[in-house]
């Protein structure tokens, strides 16, 4: 049983370890970080998720960006705790922030990942985006939360003001 909630100021770092812990060192120096960097994570949509003890074993986190103008959430990252996966909690924090995504009115989403595992939930190749190198175009994946919203949306991945 998992508790999932808003990630709050004071989860900062306690996150920002898992993610240390679940991913390879030197992560801030990939493409999708500089699209982070000095941007705040959208409200309501980065989320913790905590065992009954309170014990931290997984986040999510998403980023505002724009695709040639338009606007799209970066996914990323996501990460369970070593000791939790294999839970279904992964996917849990996955679908549930989708789900919130779409209700705060957001139309795409995207992300630069394992297309297995992500098309389980709907992501797919993006061919016409563009994500700052050095990003293997195949891991650049996208999902449509509303039906043809990544129509004609094709281009560089830049940078985008927060979203409040």
């Amino acid at each position: 049983m998992f508790t999932l909630r808003e990630e709050k100021p004071a989860d900062w770092w306690e996150v920002e370890a898992l993610y240390d812990l679940c991913f390879a060192p030197g992560r801030e120096a990939l493409s999708s970080y500089r699209l982070r960097d000095g941007i705040d994570p959208v409200e309501g949509l980065s989320l913790t998720a905590r065992d009954a003890e309170g014990i931290l074993a997984g986040a999510i986190r998403f980023w505002p960006v724009l695709v040639g103008g338009h606007r799209v959430l970066l996914l990323g990252p996501v990460a369970v705790h070593p000791t939790r996966q294999g839970e279904g909690l992964g996917g849990l924090l996955i679908q549930h922030s989708l789900a919130l995504a779409a209700e705060q009115g957001w139309k795409r989403v995207m992300l630069v990942g394992d297309r297995p595992y992500y098309a389980r939930f709907g992501f797919e190749v993006l061919p016409d985006v563009t994500m700052p190198p050095p990003t293997n175009p195949d891991r650049v994946l996208g999902l449509a939360l509303v039906p043809d919203a990544w129509t004609g949306v094709a281009g560089d991945v830049t940078r985008a003001a927060p979203v409040r």
